[in-house]
């Protein structure tokens, strides 16, 4: 039998912010600048939705460890100016959490202090703050389960009660592993197909979300 969902667990570039678009505009600049020429779409398969030390590690790889070290300070320059100028919450995200009676919380790739930074421009750090956790917390970063499975060891819940909204590849991989409900939101970057799966329901428009999870498992 399935559990009826007790918690929804949010990404948060691409999900409760729009950041990823800003993002990777950020890496392709910085990639033609610093010698790994990248497009938006080899960004996306790559970066997006992926921690920032995995993304350190493909960088040197790549380029050695004084470029990607120069690439990560360069890049949170860049992001924080970007931010300031032109970052809106995601579209219907505001509908969406206001139809949402379920007990929710944030699990991101990114560091708390980024998260500060985007969600408080965005006036969303109050409706989560308590209920902000990083894969800077644990030992992996997505797509591997241990950021969503430490979420719901903090919130108290079974993870098989767990819905994760999502909108990255490794994001709704994560999920799965974690044995949770994926909701994989396609209306950014990363194409619908990508996010396909087992025990995952992929949408474009985040207002239809409180119905979603409402028909899944409550």
């Amino acid at each position: 039998m399935i559990k009826p969902i007790e918690l929804v667990i949010f990404d948060c570039d691409g999900v409760l912010v729009d950041s990823e678009r800003i993002a990777a505009r950020v890496q392709v600049a910085l990639g033609a600048e610093l010698g790994w020429p990248l497009t938006e779409s080899e960004v996306v398969e790559r970066f997006i939705g992926r921690s920032t030390a995995s993304i350190a590690e493909q960088v040197a790889t790549r380029l050695g460890a004084e470029t990607a070290a120069l690439w990560g300070k360069r890049f949170e320059q860049l992001h924080r100016e970007a931010v300031d100028v032109g970052l809106r919450p995601v579209e219907g995200l505001p509908e969406a959490l206001a139809g949402i009676a379920l007990p929710t919380c944030v699990a991101s790739s990114g560091s708390h202090e980024k998260m500060r930074h985007t969600l408080g421009r965005t006036g969303l750090y109050g409706h989560f703050e308590g209920r902000i956790f990083s894969a800077t917390e644990v030992d992996r970063g997505k797509p591997a389960p241990d950021l969503f499975l430490y979420a719901a060891e903090r919130m108290g819940v079974d993870p098989a009660a767990c819905a994760v909204v999502e909108d990255s590849r490794p994001g709704v991989q994560a999920a799965r592993a974690a044995g949770m409900r994926a909701f994989g939101y396609a209306g950014g970057l990363t194409p619908a197909e990508r996010l396909e799966g087992p025990a995952t329901v992929v949408f474009h428009d985040m207002r239809e979300l409180p119905a979603l999870i409402g028909g899944s498992g409550r």
